[in-house]
């Protein structure tokens, strides 16, 4: 499936005129589970892509949810991989982590991309965007080539393929609850928490 056409879905699904979203289940189960790494709590994915104004638009719902979060419920972000474009975006969301930086810059950088039209796959516009952020350019380009951020990609790759998704944004709850996009996304989290929960 192309970009194009995972775009489409997901601005289908977020509509609240889309009848046929109201009509369908919740979640669904992916068989086999995604692995997971919260180990004796349920774990919470979502999967991402910095370009997707969509998954821009959850972020204010999603930190305020994050926050209500019960102690058996540990929450990650998985940046989605279907193409090289989505696996540079993928490298800078893991070379943030690496430097310590993603929790101050994560949201700044959603920020630049849809608010100032900051375009991330050019390295002269990024490489400006990261100075103005106190970020030393030349260190944040070496990690990013680096093999473990490399190794971080595919493994965000495979995790893309193994959740089973279409498009972002999506969240995968215990590795065995999908929860694609739509009005009551976070309500339905909820929910598959709750089964997943139960199921421990």
């Amino acid at each position: 499936m192309n970009l194009h056409r995972r775009a489409l879905i997901a601005a289908i699904a977020l509509s609240p005129f889309a009848s046929f979203a109201q009509s369908r289940p919740p979640f669904v189960e992916i068989k086999p589970a995604m692995p997971t790494e919260a180990e004796g709590k349920v774990e919470v994915a979502e999967l991402f892509w910095y370009g997707c104004i969509h998954c821009y638009n959850l972020e204010g719902p999603l930190e305020a949810w994050q926050k209500k979060l019960p102690p058996d419920v540990k929450f990650r972000r998985i940046p989605a991989v279907f193409n090289e474009r989505w696996a540079h975006d993928a490298a800078i969301f893991y070379t943030l982590e690496s430097m310590g930086l993603l929790e101050k810059l994560h949201r700044p950088l959603f920020d630049a991309i849809h608010r100032d039209h900051l375009q991330t796959n050019n390295p002269s516009a990024l490489g400006e965007w990261l100075t103005k952020n106190g970020v030393e350019a030349k260190k944040f380009n070496e990690t990013l080539k680096s093999f473990g951020i490399q190794s971080k990609v595919r493994k965000a790759a495979q995790l893309t393929v193994a959740s089973k998704i279409d498009g972002t944004p999506a969240i995968v709850v215990q590795g065995r609850y999908q929860v694609a996009a739509g009005d009551r996304m976070l309500d339905n989290v909820a929910e598959a928490i709750d089964v997943a929960r139960k199921q421990k």
